[in-house]
């Protein structure tokens, strides 16, 4: 894993894009800060700019840097979650324009996925998270059944957990700035 990390971390510091295993499904990745490189996932993607994009990160630390102020309900669901929450929150910051909405929100998960974990770690910042599918397809629930159009789109690919079936999408809950609940996604 730690040749794989490596690999990982030196295309995304160059300003690349990677197919990666997270917690939920198969991904495509890049540093939340680089508009190229997410304008890039978008047209891997054939994605409007109009969608916005999940950052993963791997801990409160890179949490609070991403977003002014964390409602208080926010780290009870973090806390309460069964299974990979993503959770958007009412103010993002130190981002791209590209992953922040139109009302300045921002959609973050805590990963607890060792891979990305460590990745994150050694990249010291947050990853974009968005299904490694072209927009409108159903996403793959495995490495084989990715698009050879994804796969050779991208700048690299992770060489790991190929077998594995992947679980499902995040559920994905908005928190208003009055710490209103919103479901997006079961």
């Amino acid at each position: 894993m730690f040749d794989e990390i490596e690999k990982a971390a030196k295309v995304i510091k160059e300003g690349g894009v990677i197919l990666y295993p997270t917690d939920t499904i198969w991904g495509l990745g890049c540093d939340p800060k680089n508009d190229m490189a997410i304008e890039k996932i978008m047209r891997i993607k054939k994605r409007s700019d109009s969608t916005n994009f999940i950052v993963l990160v791997n801990g409160e630390q890179l949490l609070n840097q991403y977003v002014r102020i964390v409602p208080e309900i926010c780290y009870d669901l973090i806390d309460l979650a069964e299974s990979p929450l993503t959770i958007i929150y009412p103010k993002g910051q130190g981002v791209s324009k590209y992953v922040l909405a139109d009302d300045g929100s921002i959609a973050i998960r805590i990963t607890s996925h060792e891979f990305c974990s460590k990745l994150i770690q050694k990249i010291r910042c947050g990853l974009i998270s968005t299904s490694a599918n072209i927009s409108g397809q159903p996403h793959p629930n495995k490495f084989s059944d990715i698009s050879k159009e994804i796969i050779s789109s991208v700048d690299y690919v992770v060489n790991l957990f190929h077998d594995q079936v992947a679980g499902k999408p995040s559920q994905i809950i908005k928190i208003g700035s009055k710490g209103e609940v919103k479901i997006i996604r079961k």
